[in-house]
């Protein structure tokens, strides 16, 4: 009988997979946590606002219509009355400026605002890799502790049993009062283990509900994901193309040399276009139209140093942006190392725990039957079982580690996005928001496609 219920412990505690009611897959974990993220939103927002840099960068270089209304009175003395008079003006008008060469400004800030834009979206692509895996980290602890638990409690079912059989042996003689305490005692640390372990689950679920959205009730055995690459050396590779950050940097380091030309281009002349045309008038009835078109050039040959100040930081920021470049692959390149090490170890520890539960099932099986014929102890038998569930709970974080750690691969490679991870569901269009805001438009059927838009974005 002993026996019967240890294998069905055994069984349980190796399979990974939490006997609760209802079953969420990975994928249906993965879409909940894409859906229900308000880091990606705020993230989404972030990259909204810089998209209206462009626009605004863009606006700089289209014409500047202004309306402008005057009214006022004043008093006249001194007249031939001998008493003071009050009169009242206005006008009221319409200026508009065009600026018809910069020397590259205007262009060069659209350029480099759009940079940033790009990489403000990679940023956002990687909020999205964090989103997913903090939802699989989620996923896989929920799993684990759901398993640790059932293995508690098969071992406080066995714990209970084997102090029955002691306290049976105690009645006819075979044993004595101190197995018994001491059967006592190992079963108090068996429950112990359990209410720790359902408290570990607890947190667990809770930590799966910020990470997804909603509390688990089930969650389905993981899928044997297979490697992305063959070797250490090919998953690196593709990092330093596809990772998010390696795409922030480059993009951030174009922004650099832009900065640079923003920065010459600010000691350029520039050339600019004028028009007005006013209406005015008086409380005699006297009224007059004024047109004005001219062109006006302007050039600041001494601002204390500001300019060469300017232009000096931004070499200085080029500098840095180039070197944060290359430090971005060092860390990209690391990390996809450690990632590939995790696996390794993660394989081996799996290989390693089953052999140790082999080796413990065996020494537990031959401990009981030496105690069965008295030359062991009721403390060896306790002893050699501990060790099988200490072998059995090691197995199971081992499966956890692999799982984290594939994933983590993908993650380290700029794949784990929810296009990457092929979850079949809409997601978000960074480019959408962008191509109607980035000719700068003010209302009309442009305003009323960004209103349809934002509604789809929910706001």
């Amino acid at each position: 009988m002993m026996r019967t219920v240890l294998k069905a412990f055994l069984l349980s505690a190796v399979s990974f997979a939490p006997s609760l009611a209802w079953s969420e897959s990975l994928a249906d974990a993965l879409i909940a946590a894409y859906r229900n993220s308000h880091l990606l939103e705020q993230n989404q927002a972030v990259l909204r606002a810089a998209d209206e840099d462009v626009a605004t960068a863009v606006g700089s270089l289209l014409p500047v219509v202004s309306f402008v209304s005057k009214v006022g009175r004043y008093a006249m003395t001194n007249t031939p009355t001998g008493f003071e008079s009050f009169s009242s003006s206005g006008s009221a008008g319409l200026q508009a400026s065009l600026t018809l060469m910069d020397f590259g400004r205007g262009k060069t800030t659209v350029a480099l605002k759009n940079e940033l834009v790009l990489a403000s979206q990679a940023a956002l692509m990687g909020v999205e890799q964090q989103v997913m895996f903090d939802a699989v980290q989620a996923y896989v602890n929920v799993a684990l502790q759901a398993d640790l638990v059932a293995t508690q409690e098969s071992n406080v079912t066995l714990v209970s049993q084997d102090l029955q059989a002691t306290k049976d042996r105690f009645d006819v003689g075979e044993v004595t009062k101190t197995d018994v305490a001491l059967a006592q005692a190992q079963l108090a640390s068996a429950k112990a283990q359990l209410v720790s372990a359902e408290g570990n689950f607890s947190v667990a679920k809770e930590r799966y509900k910020a990470a997804i959205g909603h509390y688990p009730d089930k969650v389905s055995a993981l899928p044997n994901r297979p490697s992305a690459v063959k070797s250490v050396d090919e998953a690196q590779a593709i990092a330093l193309r596809t990772h998010p950050a390696m795409i922030q940097a480059g993009h951030q380091a174009k922004a650099s040399d832009l900065g640079v030309d923003l920065a010459k281009a600010q000691m350029s002349p520039t050339l600019e276009l004028s028009s007005s045309l006013t209406n005015s008038y008086s409380a005699e009835g006297v009224t007059k139209t004024e047109t004005n078109l001219g062109l006006q050039m302007g050039q600041t040959l001494y601002a204390g140093g500001r300019l060469s100040s300017g232009l000096r930081k931004a070499i200085a920021q080029q500098a840095e942006a180039r070197a944060g470049q290359l430090q971005t692959g060092v860390n990209v390149s690391e990390a996809v190392g450690k990632a590939w090490s995790n696996i390794v170890v993660a394989d081996a520890s799996i290989f390693a725990t089953q052999e140790q539960i082999q080796a413990a099932q065996a020494a537990y099986d031959g401990v009981k039957q030496e105690a069965d014929l008295g030359s062991r102890t009721t403390l060896d038998v306790l002893n050699s079982q501990q060790n099988l569930l200490s072998a059995n709970a090691s197995h199971l974080q081992a499966q956890a580690n692999l799982s984290i750690s594939r994933y983590g691969l993908l993650a380290a490679m700029g794949l784990l996005t929810a296009d990457g991870l092929k979850l079949g569901i809409p997601t978000f269009d960074p480019s959408a928001y962008l191509n109607a805001v980035k000719k700068a438009p003010a209302t009309s059927s442009r305003g009323a496609k960004l209103d349809k838009i934002l509604k789809t974005l929910g706001k």
